[in-house]
């Protein structure tokens, strides 16, 4: 597979969004891009506030563009307070280095995306993206 098909990424928008419901989370929204930090898909729960968008795609987009997971990319900030920052700068403050932007990756571990989810808690934005990824035959890197 060369890379995320639309149908694929809107069955991870729905997987996503059917998990977040089922455990009781509060109203997420749930971005797809592709290995170009383009999006791909986008969809917002009813309920979820409208500038769910922008940090949906920073979770994503920090995960796709540094090649790391939003926890990752946390505990960079953490230990590397002055990289990040730097990258952040380099993207034009694009990035949201929490959990919750997640690495999409075949069977053979080759990067085909990502998906960035808020709404609710970090921990619980990167659980949903991981069910709706795996939902559908891919791996989640959180």
């Amino acid at each position: 597979m060369a890379g995320l098909s639309l149908r694929r990424a809107r069955m991870i928008i729905r997987k996503t969004l059917d998990h977040g419901k089922e455990t009781g989370m509060k109203p997420l929204s749930v971005i797809v891009l592709d290995t170009g930090g383009h999006v791909q898909a986008f969809e917002r729960s009813d309920g979820a506030s409208p500038g769910r968008f922008q940090i949906a795609y920073g979770k994503a987009y920090g995960a796709v563009m540094l090649g790391m997971a939003g926890t990752a990319q946390m505990q960079r900030a953490e230990a590397q307070a002055y990289f990040i920052a730097c990258a952040n700068g380099a993207y034009q403050g694009a990035l949201i280095p929490v959990p919750g932007g997640v690495l999409v990756r075949d069977a053979k571990g080759v990067l085909l995306g990502a998906v960035g989810v808020t709404g609710d808690s970090s921990d619980n934005d990167a659980a949903a993206a991981k069910a709706g990824i795996e939902a559908v035959g891919l791996t989640a890197e959180i």
